[in-house]
């Protein structure tokens, strides 16, 4: 318990001075809110917390709609080829991310002459970054199910491969879709270095340049951005949970119907 506890305060205590510094009045007595309003009156911010947001949920559908049947399918048809796939999406952890915008500067430029200079374009670059934190955590939710079983046994019922990947083994990836979405979400929110080389205006950038001028309002911003990512991680603890519970529901409700025990959990070899 003491552990926990200074392991707490070594988190509480810097969150609580951001909030004590973002709220004090400094040309008078008592607390105001003047910084934390800005965050939904100053163009700026405002601006720049609606983009990182709008790049989070981007981020998360590319990645999610390039790796799940990517994954899924090596592990069902081709395997041999999981080392190489590991290897590719393991390499960005190598490659410091000043180096990667300079070698993606000429696909920025294209990207730019297709769709405009538009910040969204960033998406396709923060998949990159996020490529080798997604790829474990999605390969650990199908190491937990028999996915080759799952779909041979949709395929002898007559199932497509659509059908098998999207309504048979999605379902069963839950905890682990919501993990990789979770990393990526936070990964965006808090990336400066592609936005700031490039020239775009998010959250980040937004909070390095109000640092500049009004420091109070960059520490209500940066504090904002991480009870935002608490938030989500304790709503995915949640909902987690609550599946892990159902799932074991259908099992002991069995066991108490027929009279026999209710099925064990597969240990991995």
């Amino acid at each position: 318990m003491i552990v926990l506890g200074l392991v707490g305060l070594f988190f509480l205590v810097p969150l609580l001075s951001m909030l004590d510094f973002s709220t004090r009045n400094f040309l008078g007595e008592g607390r105001t809110g003047a910084a934390w309003t800005a965050l939904v009156t100053d163009p700026q911010l405002t601006g720049a917390i609606v983009t990182s947001l709008v790049l989070a949920v981007l981020t998360v559908v590319l990645m999610l709609v390039l790796l799940v049947p990517t994954m899924i399918w090596v592990r069902l048809r081709v395997p041999w080829v999981a080392r190489p796939l590991e290897f590719l999406c393991l390499l960005p952890l190598t490659v410091p991310p000043l180096v990667i915008v300079v070698g993606l500067k000429n696909v920025v430029l294209w990207l730019n002459y297709l769709f405009g200079d538009t910040p969204y374009i960033l998406a396709l670059l923060y998949v990159v970054l996020v490529l080798p934190y997604a790829y474990r955590a999605l390969d650990a939710g199908l190491a937990a199910i028999d996915v080759t079983t799952l779909a041979e046994a949709a395929r002898s019922l007559g199932a497509g491969w659509a059908t098998v990947i999207v309504r048979v083994i999605v379902p069963n990836l839950t905890t682990a879709l919501l993990s990789a979405s979770f990393i990526a979400v936070a990964l965006v929110l808090g990336e400066f270095t592609f936005a700031s080389l490039l020239n775009y205006d998010t959250l980040q950038v937004a909070i390095n340049l109000q640092s500049k001028s009004n420091a109070q309002e960059s520490i209500a911003a940066s504090l904002a951005s991480i009870l935002f990512a608490a938030l989500l991680l304790v709503v995915l603890s949640f909902v987690s949970g609550g599946r892990r519970r159902t799932r074991g529901r259908p099992a002991a409700a069995l066991a108490v119907t027929t009279g026999n025990p209710a099925p064990s959990a597969p240990t991995a070899s």
